[in-house]
């Protein structure tokens, strides 16, 4: 993206937010941290040593505009923005969530365009490292953004449940280079979920989900997630079961969970989560074998841990300063022969801020 295109969003950005009412809201995020990694293969840039990591900084725009009493039009355009890094300055932006629908209190909403889709939305906020290097696609897969579908959302129901949908439009996810004929023309890929509850815990202490994913990110998965607040405490799990759709991997399926608890004491957050794969399908084990899917047709036994002990502390509604360390460990079969993963041990601090 050449400067001239890059100064023309970000001019036309700001020109919106001046522009802007109460239906209108220019916002964005500078997400960075200094990380120490022994194998960098869970570092957002996969090196090892002392790095700086930008976890998803963005720049966004979102709003609505009513077209009856009871129906509006709703937007967003959010783009990554990749200025701190090396390769920053010649792609400085990457697609982000961006759509167009219509939503209706009674009937609920409707999106056209690029989202996460409800499976990786099912999880809620049980996510508590989410958008670093101890994020849980480390070890879980289908943690999706998907451009090129549809999406619903129910209006809540019961006062409690939601019931959401993801379609990818199947020809837009056709691939004329893929190796074979089932990856050039793909079957049927959607995501449903169903939630309990309120992740945010403004309403309701608790929250529930259960989700299926079919063939996004080329596997099919059903997870479920719970999540208590209970006093100044939180506590979070998350089971998935994801098995590969790709024709070399068809060994590569197993369950994945994790464990964690959140304690917040004298406005500091105190956290810690353990988690399990049995899958190899997350980017821990991918980028710790080489990513290489020919080999993968020959592995069985997989099982890896990650282990993260962490805090954060916001000293303003803006700012938040956090770090974290986190152990990632393992091993495998490859044609009978049982293979030990070199462990990756992390520490990261980090600040960020949002406007």
């Amino acid at each position: 993206m050449n400067k001239a295109l890059c100064f023309t969003i970000f001019s036309t950005l700001l020109t919106f937010n001046s522009m802007a009412d109460e239906d209108l809201n220019f916002y964005g995020r500078l997400d960075l941290a200094i990380t120490n990694s022994t194998t960098g293969n869970t570092t957002q840039n996969g090196k090892s040593g002392t790095v700086l990591e930008n976890n998803f900084s963005n720049l966004g725009l979102r709003g609505k505009e009513g077209v009856t009493d009871t129906l509006n039009i709703i937007y967003q355009i959010e783009f990554q923005v990749e200025n701190t890094t090396t390769s920053g300055g010649k792609d400085p932006f990457k697609a982000r969530n961006t759509y167009l629908g219509l939503e209706s209190q009674q009937l609920g909403t409707l999106l056209l365009g690029r989202n996460d889709t409800v499976f990786k939305q099912s999880e809620g906020s049980v996510d508590i490292f989410g958008n670093t290097n101890a994020d849980i696609d480390r070890l879980v897969a289908a943690q999706t953004r998907s451009a090129d579908a549809i999406w619903y959302y129910s209006p809540t129901l019961l006062g409690a449940v939601n019931i959401n949908a993801t379609y990818l439009v199947t020809d837009n996810q056709a691939d004329a280079d893929a190796d074979n004929e089932q990856d050039r023309n793909p079957n049927e890929q959607y995501a449903l979920n169903m939630t309990l509850g309120d992740k945010k815990f403004r309403e309701h202490n608790y929250y529930l989900a259960a989700a299926f994913n079919k063939g996004i990110a080329n596997v099919d998965a059903y997870r479920g997630v719970s999540q208590i607040k209970l006093g100044q405490v939180k506590l979070g799990s998350l089971y998935q079961y994801t098995k590969s759709q790709k024709s070399n991997e068809q060994n590569m399926k197993g369950y994945s969970y994790f464990l964690n608890l959140v304690y917040e004491i004298n406005g500091i957050n105190l956290k810690t989560e353990y988690g399990i794969d049995t899958s190899g399908l997350g980017k821990y084990f991918t980028n710790a074998t080489g990513g290489n899917s020919t080999i993968r047709s020959t592995f069985s036994d997989v099982k890896v841990t990650q282990l993260t002990i962490g805090a954060d502390y916001p000293i303003s509604q803006t700012t938040l300063l956090y770090g974290h360390i986190a152990q990632y460990q393992g091993h495998y079969q490859n044609t009978g022969a049982l293979i030990d993963l070199e462990k990756d041990n992390v520490f990261t601090t980090g600040v960020r801020y949002n406007f």
